[in-house]
């Protein structure tokens, strides 16, 4: 038995050009400039240890807390990242690689940093700080010290005169 094909419904379009690689290249370039353009911040923090590496975006950080050679991260949605270091050294790697960025967070003893971003409420007397973010409800109620907690005060109402003063 012999068969026989009609392939003339078969039909192959030619004028489909391949785009060459400058201009898949020129066209990557445009998407990176524009998003670069779109962030505010694109620093990321990296923070390491011997079993995982984290990128974190400063601004999803509420706030660092230290218990002795252990940091925990908290993050906004109350995810927690712990790593092997102390507060000093998390300290320094924010600065390092935050450069400017890195004075959104505040050093509140020797237990805490803090993004005075999410600073809501502080009671010095109770020795209480209410961390929130306005577009989510949730809320972190950390303790400090007194002292700790007037110093922090006092400077975000002297940075208040400053701003009403511009």
């Amino acid at each position: 038995m012999k068969y026989e094909y009609d392939f003339s419904y078969i039909k192959k379009d030619i004028s489909y050009k391949q785009p060459s690689n400058k201009t898949t290249i020129q066209k990557l370039r445009t998407i990176f400039a524009t998003r670069k353009r779109e962030d505010v911040s694109n620093k990321v923090l990296i923070m390491s240890n011997s079993n995982e590496l984290v990128r974190i975006r400063p601004e999803r950080i509420v706030y660092v807390e230290s218990d002795g050679n252990y940091s925990t991260l908290v993050l906004h949605d109350k995810t927690e990242q712990v790593f092997t270091m102390n507060l000093a050294h998390c300290q320094q790697l924010m600065e390092e690689q935050l450069g400017k960025e890195a004075m959104t967070f505040i050093r509140l003893g020797k237990q805490l940093i803090i993004n005075r971003a999410y600073i809501f409420k502080i009671n010095p007397n109770k020795q209480q700080l209410f961390m929130s973010n306005s577009e989510v409800n949730i809320a972190f109620e950390l303790q400090a010290s007194k002292e700790a907690l007037k110093q922090l005060k006092t400077l975000l109402e002297s940075e208040k005169g400053k701003e009403d003063r511009l």
